[in-house]
């Protein structure tokens, strides 16, 4: 097992991998740097070979994959995720290190919106993207991240070793945030200075599709997370629906006796049993959240004893 190793995904990044290989050499000589290259079409792989770096292919495409693949495969103490566009800074490779080898933090976040990022990013989009993901985030699970979607990172073993990767693409440090939180692990937060991409190298981001696909998986895990939350709500607007159709339908009757909307006291009925239905469900899977929870308790137990051993 390495004390410390470097993961760097990496898809067409030629222009700017050596650097960032020789960047994370020289602020831990002691770590072990992987790239991991993902069906790249320019020189990435060789110049990261040429830099130290252990080259690994990942053959299916999208960032997901490829951190699946270096979690499977990569054992260390402390894991260091950078990106290799060379848009963070290596020096604060060594205090994130530190946190999670002496204070016990499983994940590490490298905080770019509290210092250059909306200054240096030229992309008014993802600007105002990254704030929407980071206000929802910490309002529906009660956190206090504060850059949900930064791509440096450091994780300890026990959070690699346990953390369920079922995102494909960049949505992926979504999904990675709401595990950390949900499941109660130590999360802290180092303050970063963020650089804009050098020229010449292009971003693998699209704005639109990949923002969606990020609305999206937040949306599927807090339905999965906070079940009775979700459906609850759910519940609330579906009575409030039933009851506000009601009201005209009862004030007719009691006044003639009469029931004259006949089909629309039946929808009010449905959305009622639907109502009924949704809170249900959704105390029966905060149950099977409660049971899920337990079962991970006894799982970090025993990645706990396997890095002891």
């Amino acid at each position: 097992m390495d004390k410390i190793a470097v993961l760097i995904p990496c898809y067409n990044e030629e222009k700017t991998i050596e650097k960032v290989v020789r960047d994370a050499k020289a602020a831990l000589p002691e770590a072990v740097i992987y790239v991991y290259n993902n069906n790249s079409t320019d020189r990435t792989a060789e110049l990261a070979e040429k830099a130290g770096a252990v080259v690994r292919q990942e053959y299916k495409q999208g960032k997901g994959n490829v951190i699946r693949r270096m979690f499977q495969e990569v054992d260390a103490l402390c894991y260091i995720m950078v990106d290799g566009d060379d848009t963070y800074p290596m020096e604060n490779a060594r205090e994130m290190a530190d946190l999670v080898l002496e204070r016990n933090s499983d994940m590490v976040v490298g905080d770019r919106l509290s210092s250059t990022y909306f200054e240096e990013n030229k992309r008014p989009f993802h600007n105002m993207g990254n704030s929407l993901v980071r206000a929802s985030i910490n309002a529906l699970f009660k956190s206090d991240i504060r850059d949900i979607m930064t791509g440096y990172r450091a994780f300890s073993y026990r959070f690699v070793k346990t953390f369920p990767v079922l995102s494909r693409g960049f949505e992926i440090e979504t999904e990675m945030t709401i595990h950390a939180v949900y499941n109660n692990m130590q999360v802290d937060n180092v303050v970063i200075t963020y650089r804009d991409r050098p020229e010449g190298s292009e971003s693998k981001l699209n704005t639109y599709s990949d923002g969606f696909r990020v609305l999206k998986t937040i949306f599927r895990m807090f339905r999965q997370y906070r079940p009775f939350a979700f459906f609850g709500l759910l519940s609330l607007l579906l009575f409030v629906i039933a009851v506000g159709f009601f009201i005209p339908v009862g004030i007719e009757y009691v006044e003639t006796g009469l029931v004259p909307k006949f089909p629309t006291l039946i929808a009010c009925g449905f959305a009622g049993l639907a109502a009924l239905q949704s809170l249900f469900a959704g105390l029966i899977l905060h149950n099977l959240g409660v049971k899920d929870r337990r079962d991970f308790e006894f799982r970090l137990q025993i990645v706990g004893k396997d890095t002891k051993e």
